[in-house]
């Protein structure tokens, strides 16, 4: 599990400038407010597993809060 996060977290520090200079570096960038909304709902997904322990739940909940916090991005 260690790893896994050590992973995850350089995958987000290395992958965060690039995402941010191709959005352009003024004011407000769509790139990094998807960056932290997924990672939001990563946090909600593991909670709701860890909460309830339901396999469909989980599903379900991979599927809906992703999708829902992309929505709520504003368009630029």
């Amino acid at each position: 599990m260690r790893r896994l996060l050590t992973l995850l977290a350089t995958l987000m520090v290395v992958w965060s400038p690039a995402i941010t200079w191709a959005e352009g570096a003024t004011g407000y960038s769509r790139g990094n407010a998807f960056i932290y909304f997924m990672a939001i709902g990563a946090v909600l997904v593991f909670g709701i597993n860890d909460v309830f322990h339901k396999r469909w739940l989980t599903w379900a909940a991979a599927i809906i809060i992703p999708v829902s916090l992309y929505m709520m991005l504003p368009a630029k």
